[in-house]
């Protein structure tokens, strides 16, 4: 158990470096790409933006829940997973606290899966939250008097 608590705490510790040096690029490319020109109409460009905001994010949060697929399917103890795609399907289940429970870890390593549980509400809020200030900031610009 112990060491399960540890190997947990290693990917979660990963998967915050990740969406914190994505959050990092996100807002340097933001204060490039909108210092000089800032929005002014909510139109194709503000649409633009919020999309691809939203994939960048959402993206970050798949390579978070792949590293736990890669985690569960690496580790020797855990033979649930026939491949690799099993192993990434259970830990998106698990990230987003889906938890459809047709495929389960045995009870041995299933702290991993509350550990990856409770790192994806964490990543998935930490996403909303940057996601609300960009919306914040497309609104301010836009309604600007």
């Amino acid at each position: 158990m112990i060491l399960n608590i540890i190997i947990g705490l290693v990917v979660i510790g990963i998967t915050i470096i990740i969406q914190a040096y994505g959050t990092k690029i996100w807002i340097q490319h933001l204060k490039i790409e909108y210092a000089s020109k800032p929005l002014i109409h909510f139109d194709k460009r503000t649409v633009k933006l919020l999309i691809y905001t939203a994939l960048f994010l959402l993206s970050l949060n798949f390579i978070e829940a792949i590293i736990w697929g890669f985690t569960y399917y690496l580790l020797p103890g855990i033979t649930e997973f026939e491949d690799l795609e099993k192993a990434i399907y259970f830990s998106l289940v698990t990230f987003t606290t889906l938890g459809y429970g047709e495929i389960t870890i045995s009870s041995t390593n299933r702290i991993l899966s509350g550990l990856e549980a409770m790192n994806g509400v964490l990543l998935l809020g930490w996403t909303t939250a940057m996601m609300f200030s960009v919306l914040q900031y497309v609104l301010k610009s836009i309604l600007k008097d």
